[in-house]
């Protein structure tokens, strides 16, 4: 007897004590990032210590959410089993997006055709609600 095929669960970030305010704010529909209170620099990704002056005094920021596609690719097609998870989303775009306050954020463009994304393109943070927990913060044009 064949065995049922079951939908692949998608990898979600793990929560950890230094990223919660990150998640906490997304789940709330706010992008924030860690800024160095020494030096005035925004840090991403979450870590304990500033990149810049190494300061050990980060605060959570609040972004505007807005930015500019730097680059980007399409995905079109799977490679390798452990991308099934994401087979209901193709095609699909992955960018990096710079924010208005400078730091550069990986993330997925959406409410467009992907066919129409495209390098210098203006867009603004949307959240996606993928479990209790977590929202992933996302990319869609600005109008």
């Amino acid at each position: 007897m064949a065995e049922a095929r079951t939908e692949p669960r998608r990898p979600l970030p793990e929560i950890t004590e230094l990223t919660a305010p990150f998640w906490q704010a997304a789940k709330e529909g706010r992008l924030v990032m860690q800024r160095c209170r020494a030096c005035g620099e925004l840090t991403w990704c979450p870590r304990p210590s500033c990149v810049e002056c190494g300061g050990e005094d980060l605060e959570w920021d609040q972004l505007s959410g807005r930015g500019t596609v730097y680059t980007f690719t399409v995905i079109r097609q799977l490679a390798g089993r452990g991308a099934r998870a994401f087979e209901k989303d193709i095609p699909y775009v992955i960018a990096w997006v710079d924010l208005e306050e400078g730091p550069r954020f990986y993330t997925n463009i959406v409410g467009c055709p992907v066919d129409d994304v495209e390098i210098g393109m203006k867009v603004e943070v949307v959240f996606d609600p993928v479990s209790d927990d977590i929202s992933l913060p996302k990319f869609k044009p600005r109008s």
